[in-house]
């Protein structure tokens, strides 16, 4: 039988759920359980991805231009307001993205065969083998993360995280 008199140390949103739960009992804290735990884990996750996309000279939002390039299959390209669309970001930020990427070689813009108005960003071949090598290493990494589970624990939670992203943002087509 497992000793219980010895109470375990609370983790970091054991700490404040106890905290507000004691400084406003009229609340259900019981939220905070869940959805503090996932912020603090994307935090910490987040950190943990940035340091190979650092690795490679990427910020984050660079790391998924070149990725959302890379998706795209041959000739790599896509328009600047499709790019925003497949890294979830504006077009300014994009916009911002797009012009250090080119700087660096690791990118093209042009304009649109079918449109003169329109512009193209492309792979460079050093975008290609960069964001391929980048790549390789962040699945590394995500395996690595991962790992840390056990097998029956992220079969278990892959389903969960998938029905409720559902909820919260249903499944785009294409």
């Amino acid at each position: 039988m497992p000793d219980t008199s010895t109470p375990h140390p609370l983790d970091h949103v054991a700490r404040i759920q106890a905290e507000w739960t004691r400084e406003r009992p009229d609340l259900d804290v019981s939220p905070q359980a869940v959805i503090g735990r996932l912020h603090r884990l994307a935090g910490l996750l987040t950190e943990e991805l940035c340091v190979v996309y650092r690795r490679f000279g990427l910020s984050e939002g660079e790391f998924d231009v070149l990725a959302a390039l890379r998706r795209a299959g041959e000739p790599f390209e896509r328009a600047p307001g499709e790019l925003a669309t497949h890294t979830m970001v504006t077009t300014g930020a994009m916009t911002k993205r797009i012009d250090r990427l080119e700087r660096t070689g690791l990118v093209t813009r042009r304009r649109a065969a079918d449109d003169g108005r329109a512009r193209v960003v492309a792979l460079t071949q050093a975008g290609l083998d960069l964001i391929d090598r980048a790549f390789t290493e962040h699945m590394r990494n995500e395996r690595r993360l991962l790992d840390t589970l056990t097998a029956d624990e992220t079969a278990a939670l892959e389903p969960l995280l998938t029905a409720w992203l559902g909820r919260l943002e249903p499944p785009q087509g294409g």
